[in-house]
């Protein structure tokens, strides 16, 4: 569980720090793709497959988990 935790401490480390990291003058396609409204899209759908991801890997390490416990 320590592990899971550190994982997700990470995570919103970076996640929070981001902005400031990626925080650009102005980006013409960004304003265009914001102005068609398409900028939304790309974000959600960024966002579902990184909650995927993350959801996978947190599955994977308490399979890993028990596998382990079951070696011993």
């Amino acid at each position: 569980m320590k592990n899971t935790k550190s994982v997700l401490l990470v995570f919103l480390f970076f996640t929070l720090i981001s902005p400031s990291i990626f925080a650009q003058g102005d980006v013409e396609m960004a304003d265009a793709m914001r102005s068609n409204g398409k900028i939304y899209v790309v974000l959600t759908v960024l966002s579902i497959i990184l909650t995927g991801i993350f959801v996978y890997l947190i599955l994977l390490d308490r399979k890993v988990r028990r596998i382990e416990k079951e070696k011993q």
